[in-house]
């Protein structure tokens, strides 16, 4: 297993179970059925796993922003084009700006930050579906990112009860 694939191991399966058997630590004792399950259901109703896709998303703008300074040549697709200039840097940064909005009104469980989050999602699944349509293939990172964003937007829309006004 090369270190992407530790990095993601960690991020999707070690760090939620490490996280949720602290949580199942910090909870008073008395609880009438002791057990991670209990803990988790705790968690949902509480909307920590909001919280925790916050954080992802807050560390994510951190990260965007190392990855636009490591590759300052790269051009991003929007559309199905290549902006260059100040044009290009600002259509970079939107990338970190969004997800960190995100995370910060997910950590808080705002109802903003869930309209934030779905704004979001409408332009990327708009934009991943002209890069389809116009650019040459391979497509399979855009494929996968289409569904894994219906999918994830489904879960949210899904949870968008949770979120405060």
């Amino acid at each position: 297993m090369g270190v992407r694939a530790a990095i993601l191991f960690f991020l999707l399966l070690v760090l939620p179970w490490w996280s949720l058997q602290s949580y199942d630590a910090y909870l008073p004792a008395p609880y009438p059925k002791p057990g991670l399950l209990h803990t988790l259901r705790i968690a949902y109703e509480r909307g920590h796993d909001l919280r925790y896709i916050g954080a992802h998303f807050f560390l994510t703008a951190f990260m965007d922003v190392y990855i636009i300074v490591a590759n300052p040549e790269y051009g991003l697709k929007v559309f199905g084009t290549t902006f260059g200039g100040l044009w290009g840097v600002l259509w970079k940064l939107q990338s970190p700006v969004f997800h960190l909005l995100i995370g910060i009104g997910f950590l808080g469980v705002k109802r903003w930050g869930l309209l934030v989050y779905l704004l979001y999602a409408v332009f990327g699944f708009v934009n991943a579906t002209v890069n389809l349509v116009v650019l040459p293939p391979p497509h399979n990172i855009r494929i996968v990112f289409l569904g894994l964003l219906a999918v994830f937007t489904a879960y949210i829309l899904w949870r968008r009860k949770r979120f405060a006004p």
